[in-house]
């Protein structure tokens, strides 16, 4: 006979709730200094960023499709019709020809030049910072100067140029005349300013290489030429890159050489060193006042920079990943070798 228990009966009394806990002005503001202090730390570039880059570019849109006079201000909507008559235009396509032109023949010297400098600059040589400031040193004197001083430098008549060529019987070259003369003369600038700049960003890479690569190469029987082919550039290609898209964006941009590469500063006679950003000036400020038509030719060379920029970092991506599986795959197997080895040693 089993015996049970009583039941207690249940309580109707429910369990008081908890109070809420009262958080203090103090906590608050605490939390929300954790939450919001990052954004405002690093608001001040996205301010400045939408100020003097994003806000320019929208506005200058806004501008191209406008009637819009320098002095009698903004007029009539008018859809794409300045960059029609920009397309239109035979300066126009001679400019972006010039541009290019200058483009390529500073451009590719100028990338070469830089990374031999940054491998001379590289070696064990004494003054060092003396050698690296002579370098940095046209990129700090004024475009302006840069011009006039080239620009007598390349003179026809009298010349300094003209009269080294004189000296080798050579004929005097037509610098402001003949229009490859005039952009190898601008490129020339260009290269003056820009190279010592781009190989110290290369100096910066090539010391960040480790240096148990270079003493692996050696042990599999490396010379100094075969060391910076298989090592130093495989292991600079990011710079690379970034040099290349910088120097892509920087010539297509250029106006103070050739601006100041004669008195005139309208891209020669015959137009045979007029840049794309030079004819933009001459549209919206010297002489046509148009600015709606040269805002809308500053929107087609953003434009042109874009795909330009994009096609140089899909080629460069695709050279570097062709070569990651190249020499410098198998230095680094014997770097990982030596280590090894002199570790067990």
């Amino acid at each position: 006979m089993s015996v049970q228990s009583p039941v207690e009966p249940e309580s109707d009394l429910a369990p008081a709730p908890r109070q809420p806990r009262r958080v203090g002005f103090s906590q608050t503001l605490s939390r929300w200094d954790v939450k919001v202090s990052p954004y405002l730390y690093i608001s001040p570039f996205f301010i400045l960023f939408f100020i003097t880059g994003l806000f320019p570019i929208l506005y200058t849109g806004y501008v191209s499709v406008h009637k819009w006079q320098l002095l009698q201000g903004q007029g009539d909507f008018v859809g794409f019709d300045n960059y029609v008559d920009v397309f239109k235009q035979k300066d126009f396509w001679l400019s972006l020809r010039n541009t290019l032109s200058i483009f390529v023949i500073s451009a590719v010297p100028q990338v070469i030049a830089a990374i031999l400098i940054a491998a001379f600059l590289d070696q064990n040589l004494r003054a060092k910072t003396f050698w690296r400031m002579g370098v940095l040193l046209p990129y700090v004197v004024a475009p302006v100067a840069v011009g006039l001083i080239f620009g007598r430098l390349f003179a026809d008549q009298s010349g300094l140029i003209n009269a080294w060529l004189g000296a080798f019987g050579i004929d005097p070259v037509r610098w402001h005349v003949d229009p490859l003369a005039s952009h190898i003369a601008i490129a020339t600038m260009v290269n003056f300013r820009w190279t010592g700049y781009n190989a110290l960003i290369f100096l910066a890479a090539m010391q960040a290489v480790p240096r148990e690569l270079y003493e692996a190469a050696i042990i599999d029987g490396a010379g100094r030429v075969r060391s910076f082919f298989s090592v130093t550039i495989p292991q600079i290609r990011a710079t690379v890159l970034f040099v290349v898209i910088t120097s892509t964006i920087g010539g297509l941009q250029i106006f103070d050489e050739p601006r100041v590469f004669d008195s005139a500063g309208a891209g020669g006679a015959s137009r045979q060193w007029l840049t794309t950003t030079l004819y933009l000036y001459n549209t919206g400020w010297s002489g046509q006042y148009n600015l709606g038509r040269a805002a809308a030719i500053a929107w087609l060379l953003f434009v042109l920079i874009l795909v330009i920029g994009l096609v140089n970092f899909a080629l460069t991506q695709r050279i570097a990943s062709g070569s990651s599986s190249g020499p410098g795959k198998k230095v680094k197997r014997q770097s990982k070798r030596y280590d090894s080895n002199r570790t067990s040693a």
